[in-house]
């Protein structure tokens, strides 16, 4: 890796710093003059080399391997390292480790551009990929900081304010909006902050109050800490893919999980962070110290307020759940017949607990409340429907819930795909009575004519919230079903067809927006281009969360797309997204 940044370095010639341009002035007031890497001379960046003791390094795309071109020059490619990248293009664990990676690997390339460094998902192995064609840097940094300590981005931050050089935040890559990807950024990057650990009584700093807690680096993923759980006889209440990053994005944004709706949502268990903010101040923020950036971190969004370091979160005991997994081959006469049962049984299982994942052909449901009799009783009339169509239906009770996810949870789905996403928040009123009903149905079976919705029964139906306590989407906490629409395109669509396929999910998200226009959007998982975004996302926290983020990034070095405090589409930032 080195070689590759020498080289890069070496290219490089020594520019004169310019301030801001007019797209570059923004409503935080500042002069940060988001410069991309290109415009900072070598030199300086031998200097951070050097402050760093070697934590800067060089990336290419993922797949630059298979190229013979790559940025427009000729490229010696790897066949032995391009077979590596076939092989594990559509594994999340190969992905996951790597600056240059994405699940969804869309956000390795500049869509607006057409720049990219593709394979062919359906056949990894298909030269139409790279034969004859030029792999693009696209939004790939070209340098990034593996982050060991709250030094190393105090130091960065000092480079970034020093130069005006662009600057993002990644983690895992399972970033379905592209807010960790930033054309032509330095991208500090913690996904080998790697540490765990428990604590039977953990006392926030400034607090006197123990709690069985989980303190999580930055860099691991909920598998690793659903492992480190069972290993200690605990659970974890966190996300439902093994590399979703536990103390990054997902929490800050809200996090939900299956368990949410009896143990709340990621934002509701965490007890403290320790963050970097941009004024380059390392802060412990708990309901004790920096109560403001406290509640500012728990649902305002990643990348946004800081780089956080770590996190602690509330752990509750080993506990058995209860298991429901049904799936039939679905058809045109079937699957409005299912989506009605779950509609109508929705109130139902939330009062008992259910959460999981429900599509128009399957469900996979867990709780911890009911007995094995009780969760048979329960569920019986989608196990009827489902043997009617001659599919499968299991009830079981399990010992943990490390041996659910790692039976039940799908880990390749989606992964090295381009896809799109959008999702609702779906108010209890909307199961109130057979009128709203037959709305949610209606709004729910176009969807299926594209791609089946999933239904995430995965709110904090039962938790006791106290109001105002989180910075997350108030929708949260009176919704029954996060629903959830994606689309898939291929690794060769043309601008327009992308553009189009955005178009396909407003519209059918639209649809749901129209029956509950009042409720709102999961940031995580929501529509890009999600109208009136900063309602959808935070409702009325969202003036307090602007209010805290001049205050935390007085200048703006943080910025990604829906952010608190976005500076526009228009932005230079931006220039990789394509137009609505």
């Amino acid at each position: 890796m080195m070689g590759l940044l020498t080289l890069l370095l070496a290219s490089l010639a020594s520019v004169e710093l310019g301030f801001c341009t007019s797209d570059d002035s923004d409503q935080l007031g500042g002069r940060y003059r988001g410069l991309p890497t290109s415009a900072i001379s070598s030199s300086k960046w031998h200097a951070l080399n050097a402050t760093l003791g070697g934590k800067l390094h060089a990336a290419v795309p993922l797949a630059a391997p298979c190229f013979s071109s790559l940025n427009g020059d000729e490229f010696r490619g790897d066949t032995s390292e391009c077979a590596i990248v076939e092989t594990g293009y559509r594994n999340p664990f190969f992905r996951s480790p790597k600056l240059n990676a994405y699940t969804w690997p869309q956000w390795e390339s500049c869509v607006a551009k057409e720049e990219s460094c593709m394979l062919d998902p359906t056949s990894t192995n298909n030269s139409a990929a790279w034969s004859g064609k030029d792999c693009a840097q696209g939004s790939v940094s070209e340098f990034y900081v593996d982050v060991q300590s709250a030094e190393d981005v105090q130091i960065v931050f000092a480079f970034v304010q020093q130069t005006g050089v662009l600057v993002s935040i990644k983690n895992s890559g399972h970033d379905f909006g592209g807010r960790g990807a930033m054309k032509g950024s330095l991208s500090i990057w913690t996904r080998n902050l790697e540490t765990i650990s428990h604590d039977p009584a953990f006392v926030p700093e400034g607090g006197n109050a123990e709690t069985l807690a989980l303190t999580i680096g930055a860099g691991v993923n909920w598998y690793g800490v659903y492992k480190y759980a069972e290993a200690n006889n605990l659970t974890a209440v966190g996300g439902y893919h093994p590399t979703v990053g536990a103390a990054g994005g997902w929490l800050m944004g809200g996090g939900h999980s299956i368990l949410s709706p009896v143990y709340g949502l990621g934002v509701d268990r965490v007890l403290q962070f320790k963050v970097v903010t941009p004024d380059g101040k390392y802060r412990v923020a708990n309901k004790f110290r920096n109560q403001d950036l406290f509640w500012a971190l728990r649902g305002g969004g990643g990348g946004t307020f800081g780089v956080v370091l770590e996190c602690t979160i509330k752990a509750e005991p080993q506990m058995k759940l209860q298991v429901a997994s049904l799936s039939f081959t679905q058809t045109t006469d079937n699957a409005r017949g299912f989506l009605k049962l779950v509609i109508d049984n929705s109130v139902k299982w939330g009062t008992e607990g259910w959460g999981g994942h429900i599509s128009a052909h399957d469900l996979v449901s867990v709780t911890p409340l009911l007995s094995l009799d009780e969760a048979k009783t329960s569920m019986q009339d989608v196990v009827d429907y489902t043997l009617a169509q001659n599919g499968t239906a299991i009830i079981e009770e399990v010992p943990s819930w490390l041996t659910f996810f790692e039976k039940y949870v799908s880990f390749t789905n989606s992964v090295g795909i381009n896809a799109i996403g959008g999702s609702w928040l779906v108010p209890n009123t909307m199961f109130d009575n057979e009128t709203t009903k037959e709305q949610l149905l209606d709004a729910i079976m176009p969807m299926t004519a594209f791609g089946n919705p999933r239904i995430t029964t995965a709110t904090p139906y039962l938790f006791n919230y106290t109001t105002g306590s989180t910075s997350a989407a108030p929708a949260w906490r009176n919704s029954l079903w996060h629903a959830v629409f994606q689309y898939m395109y291929p690794w060769n669509a043309t601008q327009d067809a992308v553009r189009a396929g955005y178009q396909t999910i407003t519209d059918n998200i639209q649809l749901l927006r129209d029956i509950a226009p009042e409720s709102g959007a999961y940031g995580n998982e929501a529509d890009i281009y999600e109208p009136d975004h900063e309602r959808a996302f935070w409702g009325g926290n969202y003036p307090k969360l602007l209010e805290l983020k001049q205050k935390f990034d007085p200048v703006g070095l943080l910025d990604c797309w829906y952010c608190v405090g976005w500076r526009g589409a228009d932005n230079s930032r931006f220039q990789c997204y394509v137009s609505e």
